[in-house]
């Protein structure tokens, strides 16, 4: 769903001064071949994270089933597909419900800029766990893990394919407001 200010698209004979933004560069403007191949490049990327993150939750869920009596385990697989589906569909529509808010307030390339720096930070402070108390936290998540990557791959899904990111969308907004030359 393209926003209002997609197409608004400020025009400008040579423009100047179009703002670089994380990971797509100076190519969003015009959207040409580099900005779909980023674009590509982002969803292979994707692509190979989501069926990383199923393949280890499936092999900690068959683990943990592993002890269970024939019985309980119909019943747990029964129960984590059913999970797992609603888990998929929740990650999809929190997503984008999340892209409808950011549109309507969308960032300014400065902003874009910080909140990668912010989130840089977060991920490099959250890589210091020890060894064993990560693999005591998976342990103990081993039961619901299926459903926490069906979360994550609709989560990913709908924030890979929309078709427009809140960054560039508050980028042509600022274009707009600050013309070139001006």
């Amino acid at each position: 769903m393209a926003s209002r200010a997609s197409s608004e698209v400020p025009a400008l004979a040579a423009p100047v001064n179009i703002p670089a933004l994380p990971k797509l560069g100076r190519t969003w403007y015009k959207r040409g071949a580099l900005y779909w191949l980023s674009r590509a490049r982002t969803t292979v990327f994707l692509l190979l994270v989501m069926a990383m993150l199923c393949f280890v939750s499936l092999s900690l869920y068959r683990g943990f089933r592993s002890e269970m009596p024939p019985t309980v385990r119909a019943v747990c697989d029964g129960a984590q597909v059913v999970a797992s589906c609603a888990a998929l569909v929740w990650g999809w529509v929190k997503q984008r419900r999340s892209h409808r808010e950011a549109l309507l307030d969308p960032p300014s390339p400065q902003q874009t800029w910080v909140a990668k720096r912010d989130h840089n930070r977060r991920a490099g402070r959250s890589a210091g766990w020890g060894a064993a108390g990560g693999r005591v936290l998976l342990a103990l998540a081993a039961p619901v893990m299926p459903a926490f990557a069906a979360y994550l791959v609709g989560w990913l899904t709908a924030w890979g394919t929309v078709r427009e990111y809140p960054s560039e969308v508050g980028a042509r907004r600022w274009l707009r407001e600050h013309p070139a030359g001006a």
